[in-house]
């Protein structure tokens, strides 16, 4: 298999190619997973802003990754053993490994990307639920918005029909906060409809929608201004004037899923590639965003 997309407007789809195959969603799980954490502060389980229990940082530093952790993403040991096809570490000696008590800023005093944060993100899910990830993923955020494809992957066993480039063996176990895999039309219609008023409230999809933005330019990226929100990646593109969604990879592919919403009607993209390019796989989802192609953009 080679590319794949799905271009969406109004919860219909315009157009698409290979759109049904089932791909990893990598760290587009991230918005799955900030969409449920809100349901919940929505229905008066957890706050926003309130530390979690003995924690020093919120819900909404996790979510936006200004929580002070560290990154298991750039820990050479970690990719090491992932490239030797090692089992995934349990979870108490990767905390060991990192450090993960000693914060690498005050919370709130930075921005730094962490999966770490995801994870604490996905524990906090499950504990409040007393479901698994799956289950509850399913319950707060996929049922209400009648997208039923999409499943969290915990073994290799779970990738048998699922693209993954040349990643053959690669165990989900090493996504701490649980990747999910699904087709690329679900990813699509799935930020679709969570852009729109429905399963979050205004009030906290504008929370969700509203960016601390980055100093700079994020190297070898088309992102002019960029941001992150609550799970979302969001700013000015070289190709589009405001683009709202999530860039995941891994070993073998990567997927750009965003949400345009000042294209005329605005218009929501899934861009999968069986390559681990996420500056290209970012601009074949933005060109397709039709909200503005640029002198920068071509």
């Amino acid at each position: 298999m080679g590319d794949a997309w799905a271009v969406v407007e109004s919860s219909v789809v315009i157009e698409s190619h290979d759109a049904g195959e089932l791909v990893p969603w990598w760290s587009f799980t991230k918005t799955v997973l900030a969409a449920a954490a809100l349901v919940l502060v929505q229905d008066q389980v957890t706050e926003l802003d309130a530390p979690l229990p003995r924690q020093p940082f919120t819900l909404r530093q996790l979510l936006q990754h200004r929580s002070g952790l560290v990154n298991y993403g750039g820990f050479a040991a970690y990719h090491d053993a992932v490239a030797r096809d090692e089992k995934p570490w349990p979870v108490p000696f990767l905390l060991q490994r990192l450090e993960a008590g000693r914060l690498r800023y005050t919370a709130g005093g930075g921005w730094d990307y962490s999966n770490l944060g995801y994870l604490f993100v996905r524990q906090l899910i499950e504990t409040l639920t007393g479901e698994s990830l799956d289950s509850a993923l399913r319950s707060l955020v996929l049922a209400p918005l009648g997208i039923m494809g999409p499943r969290i992957a915990e073994s290799p066993s779970d990738l048998d029909q699922v693209v993954m480039g040349r990643a053959k063996t690669y165990d989900p176990g090493w996504v701490y906060h649980g990747p999910m895999v699904g087709s690329v039309g679900d990813a699509a219609r799935l930020l679709d409809h969570l852009m729109r008023p429905g399963l979050l409230p205004p009030d906290l999809l504008a929370e969700m929608r509203r960016p601390h933005v980055l100093p700079g330019l994020v190297p070898e990226r088309p992102w002019i201004v960029p941001g992150y929100g609550l799970g979302l990646m969001i700013g000015e593109t070289s190709f589009a004037e405001e683009v709202l969604g999530h860039t995941g990879g891994g070993p073998g592919s990567t997927i750009a899923v965003y949400h345009a919403p000042k294209a005329r009607p605005p218009r929501t993209v899934a861009f999968f590639a069986p390559n681990e390019d996420r500056s290209r796989t970012e601009e074949n989802a933005f060109r397709r965003s039709g909200s503005r192609v640029s002198a920068l953009g071509g």
